[in-house]
């Protein structure tokens, strides 16, 4: 069977770079078309990265593929639909807004912008929790008068809380969650990015945007699609966190406070992240991790620097689980999870392996 043909939009930012990682020897995705801003349009890819003291600004740890750095970039703007059976997007909101409309209208467009994160026909999908809300893109398609979809994937550091919450709300119910975030300089991309005199020494108290994101984002996740399919109804769970930059390169940490529907103990707690599978779809799917959750013992754990990066970027990492003393049946952990792969291109490919496990593309 031929591989389906991917366009990458936002080919030379940080994510985009980690969608060329993720896509290299892909069962059955092959990037074939790549695009960035007009400056570097009718460049080789290659060229595109060469900043102007010399310096090749490719930033993920694999190698950059040579077929890849060979290919011609393209401007945005001049994606066209009928080339391509799939989009990827790694874009602004802004551009997003413009640009995935326009080829949704032929083709599926899977997203890492938060332009259409909010509509109430667009799902938000991390296959393992909420693979079921997939239907709503036939609401969409209907509804738009499009061919194809866009489905976004979750703000990066709304993914790591949901995947922990998921487990929670299936076993004792959650009603309400407390979260400091540590979020990590890549965040916030390479251009603009973050400076390195503001982060030096330092913790910036505030992201823009970041913070209302997490909650409306975690309650559209673990909600529910109504039996036609049409509708999603958001999770009553109540949401309130403060999201930080910090001097770290990767990975996101989370201090979670939760209040549970009902009693538990702490080897409780652990016990039902150690064995979550999630929807059983997801489990068999390309980039699917061993498992979602791995719940750490170490009071020391987890870091981002040594577990960022466990199966792959795919899974979340959970220690320091206790219980909560202000908090109705209240506990408290702390998470690390990856925020540009998991939370960026890796759960991007995830979805697009999702939709066509359930005959969505393809």
């Amino acid at each position: 069977m031929a591989k389906l043909r991917a366009v990458l939009i936002g080919a030379t930012g940080l994510a985009g770079q980690q969608f060329i990682a993720a896509l290299k020897d892909h069962p059955f995705i092959e990037l074939t078309g790549l695009a960035a801003s007009p400056r570097s349009a009718g460049k080789s890819y290659g060229d595109a990265l060469r900043a102007s003291n010399g310096m090749q600004a490719w930033f993920v740890p694999e190698p950059l593929p040579e077929a890849i750095a060979r290919m011609t970039v393209i401007s945005g703007d001049a994606v066209q639909a009928k080339d391509y059976d799939i989009a990827f997007s790694a874009v602004e909101a802004d551009v997003a807004r413009e640009l995935e409309p326009r080829l949704a209208r032929d083709i599926p467009v899977f997203s890492a912008a938060s332009a259409f994160r909010y509509d109430d026909d667009v799902p938000l999908l991390i296959p393992p929790i909420n693979a079921a809300h997939a239907p709503l893109i036939q609401a969409q398609r209907k509804q738009r008068g499009w061919k194809g979809f866009i489905v976004p994937i979750p703000n990066c550091t709304t993914t790591g809380l949901a995947v922990t919450l998921a487990p929670l709300a299936e076993r004792f119910g959650v009603k309400a969650v407390l979260m400091t975030s540590l979020q990590a300089m890549s965040g916030a991309g390479r251009s603009p990015g973050v400076i390195g005199l503001d982060i030096l020494d330092n913790v910036v108290p505030y992201i823009p945007k970041e913070e209302h994101k997490v909650e409306v984002e975690t309650k559209k996740i673990l909600g529910s699609l109504d039996a036609a399919g049409a509708a999603l109804t958001p999770h009553d769970v109540r949401v309130s966190c403060t999201c930080t930059r910090v001097a770290v390169l990767e990975g996101h940490t989370e201090s979670v406070f939760v209040s549970l529907s009902k009693k538990a103990t702490v080897a409780e707690v652990a016990q039902a992240m150690r064995e979550w599978k999630g929807a059983e779809v997801a489990s068999n799917l390309p980039s699917a991790p061993p498992r979602w959750i791995e719940v750490l013992d170490d009071p020391f754990r987890p870091q981002p620097r040594m577990d960022r990066d466990t199966h792959g970027g795919m899974a979340t990492t959970v220690g320091r689980i206790r219980e909560d003393g202000v908090l109705e049946n209240g506990f408290k952990y702390v998470l690390v999870s990856h925020n540009t792969k998991f939370g960026a291109a890796k759960g991007a490919i995830l979805v697009a392996e999702l939709l066509r496990a359930q005959g969505l593309l393809g």
